[in-house]
């Protein structure tokens, strides 16, 4: 089996667990790579990742209370963001160890790049000041350059990293590295979500700031600026070159993407331009298609039931389908979304998941036509006309 070098690790991935009764760390190690095999393809097993030697070892710490398991696992990554936090997602579909019914939950993941860039910038800066002469080469002047500009602060209880966010201007982007990079190309008025979870900072700095979200040029990034703007005040959107991410672009691609920013109305509009062209298309070519009723949904009562109805199910990892009234037709597993909405004769305008909705779920509500879907979090998925909301 390939093992992952230290050096090679990009992100770690934290999730807490639970167990409702006594199990031991084979228990958990077992449940990681048995209950994820074939959810992602063969590209994606958990098993073949780790003799890769992209995903490394899982490191399990866990203790007895009251006659239940609880405890902390950790996964190095040396995937893409992207990639990483699928698999961070897809252990949240964990639902039993060993014997007993559990639950995961994803605390964060971290670039732990950024914490050895913080090391090296300052052991640099320390060994520059002990160096004789008093002239300054090309290097000493970009070593300084860099350590100025990679300077990151904390902001608010949920500890984003961010740089000068005194401005009425803010730039939003999706992690650390992004920040980094804004930060080292002299782009200071940045913050970064840092997670899988949308943060409630960056709502409430919407209330009051003008943001522009700051997306990767690929589907991820598609789905992240529907996420966001599903949860918080978006002025304008801003999107990296084709299949490059914003941690990786040079000073020159950050500002040009930064110039052709557009109204984030604009941009929500173009892209469900596009999805409704595509299943339009797809239509034609069919014999059948998606039976979907003229009736419409009021948007803003819709988002505020299928929350109401969140809170109902949160925690049993279960799923409702509702109708054009937002009345509840049925309630099924997670496992189960994709099969019910083939086969239920009635119309379904909502779903509401308490988990992670896969690209099988979300396209699956796509071909049904369903309007609106609601879970705690998204995989990367092609376009789509249906409303996305994050609980």
């Amino acid at each position: 089996m390939a093992k992952i070098s230290p050096v090679s690790i990009k992100y770690m991935i934290y999730a807490n667990f639970r167990a409702e009764g006594p199990v031991e760390k084979p228990d958990v190690i077992g449940a990681i790579f048995g209950q994820t095999e074939g959810l992602l393809g063969a590209d994606m097993e958990m098993r073949e990742l780790q003799k890769e030697g992209k995903i490394g070892r899982i490191e399990v710490d866990l203790e007895s209370v009251d006659g239940k398991s609880i405890g902390e696992i950790q996964v190095p990554s040396a995937l893409d963001k992207s990639e990483t936090t699928i698999i961070a997602a897809t252990l949240e579909t964990i639902d039993r160890i060993g014997p007993t019914e559990a639950s995961v939950e994803i605390e964060k993941i971290e670039d732990v790049r950024g914490s050895k860039r913080d090391y090296i910038i300052d052991r640099a800066r320390k060994l520059l000041e002990g160096v004789d002469g008093g002239s300054m080469n090309e290097m000493a002047k970009t070593l300084k350059d860099e350590s100025r500009a990679a300077k990151i602060q904390e902001y608010g209880d949920e500890k984003l990293p961010a740089g000068d966010l005194s401005g009425d201007e803010i730039i939003v982007v999706e992690g650390r590295a992004d920040v980094v990079n804004l930060l080292k190309n002299r782009v200071n008025n940045v913050i970064g979500m840092q997670g899988v979870k949308m943060p409630k900072e960056i709502t409430r700095l919407g209330e009051s700031k003008e943001l522009t979200l700051f997306v990767d040029g690929d589907r991820g990034g598609k789905l992240i600026v529907k996420n966001v703007t599903s949860n918080a005040k978006i002025s304008y959107i801003a999107v990296a070159p084709d299949g490059k991410e914003v941690e990786e672009l040079t000073g020159k691609e950050i500002l040009q993407a930064l110039r052709k920013k557009i109204p984030a109305k604009e941009y929500l509009n173009k892209v469900d331009n596009e999805g409704y062209r595509r299943r339009y298309s797809e239509r034609h070519s069919e014999p059948t298609g998606p039976d979907v009723p003229e009736k419409e949904v009021d948007a803003e009562k819709a988002k505020q039931t299928i929350k109401e109805k969140f809170e109902s199910i949160s925690g049993s990892r279960k799923a409702l389908l509702l109708d054009y009234d937002l009345n509840v037709v049925r309630e099924v597993s997670q496992m189960e979304v994709s099969g019910s909405l083939r086969r239920s004769r009635k119309s379904i305008a909502a779903v509401v998941i308490d988990g992670v909705a896969p690209a099988a779920v979300i396209k699956a509500c796509d071909e049904k036509g369903v309007k609106f879907l609601g879970a705690t979090n998204f995989t990367s998925v092609p376009d789509t006309n249906v409303k996305l909301i994050s609980l």
